[in-house]
């Protein structure tokens, strides 16, 4: 059972936009390729910032919630802190906002779109959404890249919102990344139920671009419970953060409705990833950079 935490088909993250900033390409980074469009980088990159800093706006509009099943499982692991923090992050930070709306859409655009439901420009595309907010977001990003470039990113992203946000340059990209594991571990090693916390920390030569960290707890009752975390682009440095596991059953969990975690007693393994774009995906701009694994004992 794998649960991301920015939202979506299977995702969910909570829309974080912060102050725009300018564009900060270290050496290596690099946007991808414009997908055929005549206008220059630079303008469209300008004019997403334009464009995003509208979609900023259009988020206070609440995007739909997560279902139930889905609220429930997020319990299960929090983050206690953003990673990497802010002042060490380069680029700009309207990343988070373009996957959280993706997330959501884009398989419904791809559906639209490949079911030949598309006649005219952007408004009669994102104005198939099911959402008002949804559509809003669509209509303001589709308007800045323009409605062939918007619907070829679509297609060519095949439902991961990280590289689909890179192709329409709105997440911005270093295929020169690498991250190393240094700490990872869980406190306290053996317990009764409750409350654990997870640490974890990394060290990155030539920074991270845009991807993931992936929270995966090996069950003994065979549920893998799985969380991600967005993971923005970051420059060289060491980064450290905390997660917390409730380590418990949830009194609120309805067995009739979805599958129900009850932490028996028994030793459990723990892995993280921390990945450039999706973990897993085989498109460009994607790679696990490390993974590593502990354990901990429930007593009781």
């Amino acid at each position: 059972m794998k649960i991301l935490f920015y939202l979506g088909r299977r995702k969910g993250y909570s829309v974080d936009l912060h102050r725009v900033r300018s564009v900060n390409y270290a050496p290596g980074n690099h946007r991808p390729k414009n997908l055929g469009s005549n206008v220059e980088d630079d303008n469209i990159s300008a004019l997403v910032i334009v464009g995003v800093v509208l979609l900023a706006q259009g988020f206070a509009l609440k995007l739909p919630p997560l279902p139930k099943q889905q609220q429930a499982l997020h319990k299960f692991i929090q983050k206690f802190e953003r990673l990497p923090s802010e002042a060490a992050r380069v680029g700009v930070d309207l990343c988070p906002g373009c996957i959280d709306f993706t997330g959501q859409a884009i398989d419904q655009l791809l559906n639209i779109i490949l079911n030949g439901g598309v006649v005219g420009g952007c408004s009669e595309l994102c104005g198939l959404l099911p959402s008002k907010a949804l559509g809003l977001a669509c209509n303001l990003l589709c308007d800045v890249v323009g409605i062939e470039l918007f619907m070829d990113a679509i297609k060519k992203a095949d439902l991961d919102p990280i590289y689909f946000c890179e192709l329409i340059t709105v997440c911005p990209v270093n295929d020169q990344g690498d991250a190393q594991i240094t700490t990872f571990g869980v406190s306290p090693l053996s317990g009764p139920q409750g409350e654990k916390v997870i640490s974890f920390a990394y060290h990155s030569n030539n920074g991270t671009g845009t991807g993931e960290i992936v929270l995966l707890v090996e069950t003994v009752d065979g549920v893998p419970i799985e969380s991600a975390f967005l993971h923005e682009l970051a420059g060289p440095g060491d980064y450290s953060s905390q997660f917390k596991l409730k380590a418990q059953p949830d009194p609120n969990c309805d067995p009739t409705q979805q599958i129900c975690e009850q932490w028996l007693p028994r030793n459990y393994t723990v892995r993280v990833d921390i990945c450039n774009g999706e973990c897993g995906s085989k498109h460009p701009h994607s790679q696990i950079y490390d993974k590593k694994s502990t354990s901990f004992i429930i007593t009781q």
